[in-house]
């Protein structure tokens, strides 16, 4: 039985069956709806995906309860989800039959030479709980706009979310294009394991990532895999102060810290140093923390109280080695009977003999850390294991970029953070996995090449 503990009060919220007896019929189904499904022409699937999207896009109300109680995020933010869930099908959905037109190469009239880009067959999408419906609907879209059928197996904590897209795509798409199941680690592995799967897209842990790609080793295929992540920034004397801070602090804490793409570090010039660090102190108490239900609330629980553990596990090891805590816990009112319940915590004196800030956190809380100049922002920037976004805040472009290009990260962005745009490319460097999801560059890991060389005359 798979038990879904609401972050809100820490009591069952609801409880779903494994479905490992449905395994078999489920991945027979989708094989067989596969072949139908991608004789379809990609206006024809663009359509239906259309609905699909706005079918789904209907339940807002509904859709912003479920999250809220599922993972904690506040209930005045949970439907924003929805807005990134349209943009991102939109995008994908309007270049799709322009990226999957055949590519005619053909050089003279006795020959129609041409490439055409075949789907895969079935995907296998499993999904984390942090953005449940933003993650899916990277891989989902995507993979059935190229004529892939697709399984998703979403996380433990957001099983609701399957629930929701499933019932759309049954009002919508042909039956057996897209499925779900709800699963336990060792059944998970098993469907990666299958000859029937042509693809896994998986969002989750490095450890989980190599468990993934290790199950798939009896056969050839390929994946998407986005695991940890210490995203950095780097505030440069030069910036925006104001506004700097206003989107770090954000960047920081918002859904608690636990965003893929969140800041987890910010290394600052020492020339705006001092007023940087108080501006952020300033406006991370402007935050209402406590009950996610409560509409006056912009900060929540994190998801778990072994994942809350863990978080003032890391933080206690680095104030034992030196740093120090800039809020002052007391000053927010919340529900402290309940030990996930964390308040948004800034620390300083911080270094990289300090797991804190090159190891994953995942919580709401941040390292602040003083630099000289760009050159060892770069040096701190790059010695983590992990590679998935990184920030520069500055008015000089030019030398934004000649930075990017020396931060190895999957995305590097300039006065932004914690955004995905769909027309780039999503995918990151290092222990933060492989392969790419949106973008045109998605559709090209999304389907096979085949090549047509006719000869009109013998």
């Amino acid at each position: 039985m798979q038990k879904t503990i609401s972050p809100i009060d820490n009591q069952i919220y609801i409880e779903r069956e494994y479905h490992s007896d449905k395994i078999e019929e489920t991945l027979s189904n989708s094989v067989i709806a596969q072949r139908s499904w991608g004789y379809l022409n990609v206006k024809e699937r663009v359509e239906l995906l259309n609905k699909f999207v706005e079918d789904f896009l209907s339940k807002k109300e509904v859709v912003a309860e479920e999250l809220c109680r599922q993972i904690g995020r506040p209930i005045s933010q949970a439907a924003g989800e929805l807005g990134g869930f349209k943009e991102r099908a939109d995008y994908m959905l309007s270049i799709a039959e322009k990226k999957l037109a055949d590519i005619d190469v053909t050089k003279d009239n006795n020959f129609k030479n041409f490439i055409k880009r075949r789907p895969l067959g079935v995907v296998f999408v499993i999904a984390p709980w942090n953005y449940p419906y933003l993650t899916a609907v990277n891989s989902i879209i995507p993979a059935m706009a190229a004529g892939n059928c697709v399984i998703l197996k979403h996380s433990a904590q957001t099983p609701l979310c399957a629930e929701q897209l499933y019932q759309s795509a049954q009002k919508t798409l042909p039956k057996d294009v897209f499925n779900f199941l709800h699963l336990n680690h060792k059944d998970g592995l098993k469907v990666v394991s299958d000859p029937r799967v042509n693809f896994v897209s998986f969002t989750g842990s490095v450890k989980a990532g190599y468990e993934v790609q290790k199950a798939t080793h009896t056969k050839f295929i390929d994946m998407a895999l986005e695991l940890g992540g210490k995203d950095p920034a780097y505030a440069r004397y030069d910036c925006d102060l104001e506004k700097t801070v206003e989107n770090l602090v954000d960047g920081s804490f918002f859904n608690s810290g636990q965003s893929c793409c969140g800041i987890e570090r910010i290394y600052v010039d020492e020339k705006i140093y001092d007023k940087f660090l108080e501006s952020f102190i300033l406006k991370t108490y402007n935050y209402n923390f406590g009950n996610p239900l409560k509409k006056e609330t912009n900060l929540g629980p994190v998801v778990k109280l072994s994942a809350a553990e863990f978080i003032i596990n890391q933080m206690n090891s680095a104030i034992n080695k030196g740093a120090k805590k800039m809020i002052d816990e007391n000053k927010f009112n919340y529900p402290k009977e309940h030990k996930n319940y964390l308040v948004p915590q800034i620390l300083t004196n911080v270094n990289h003999e300090m797991n804190f800030m090159t190891e994953e956190t995942f919580g709401p809380c941040v390292g602040i850390m003083k630099v000289r100049d760009e050159n060892e922002a770069i040096k701190l920037m790059n010695d983590s294991p992990y590679g998935l976004t990184a920030s520069i805040w500055t008015k000089d472009i030019e030398i934004a970029e000649k930075i990017g290009n020396q931060v190895e990260t999957g995305t590097f962005y300039m006065n932004r953070c914690d955004y995905l745009d769909p027309a780039l490319s999503w995918t990151g460097v290092k222990e933060t996995g492989k392969g790419c999801s949106l973008s045109e560059v998605a559709y090209e890991k999304l389907t096979a090449p085949k090549s047509f060389h006719l000869r009109k005359e013998q």
